[in-house]
């Protein structure tokens, strides 16, 4: 499996994606969309739901996405569903909480 280049102090987090690497980050846009894609009241029962281990596949699916728009991605999420993650959904599952937990983590 190959790594995406990122820079975790800044947020990101690597993901490959068809054999390109790509950068994903939550910025406040993304995070906006992020919330508008998945009617959640707040992003904090988001953070809950990962940290329960209850999160859905659509949970997962919106934050990839909304990370890599975030880093610059014009894709949209059909475009996701049709993609190959390297490491599939346990690498994609395993992005979506580092990015949550990088976007609201302590400096």
């Amino acid at each position: 499996m190959q790594s995406a280049p990122h820079n975790p102090w800044a947020g990101e987090v690597g993901l490959v994606i068809d054999g390109q690497t790509h950068v994903c980050k939550l910025t406040l846009g993304a995070l906006a969309e992020l919330e508008t894609s998945l009617s959640a009241d707040t992003l904090v029962e988001l953070v809950k739901r990962f940290e329960r281990g209850g999160f859905s596949t659509r949970d997962v699916l919106a934050l990839i996405v909304a990370g890599l728009r975030g880093g610059g991605w014009q894709g949209t999420a059909h475009d996701l569903v049709q993609a190959e993650i390297d490491g599939g959904i346990v690498r994609a599952a395993e992005a979506a909480a580092e990015l949550l937990a990088r976007a609201f983590a302590a400096p």
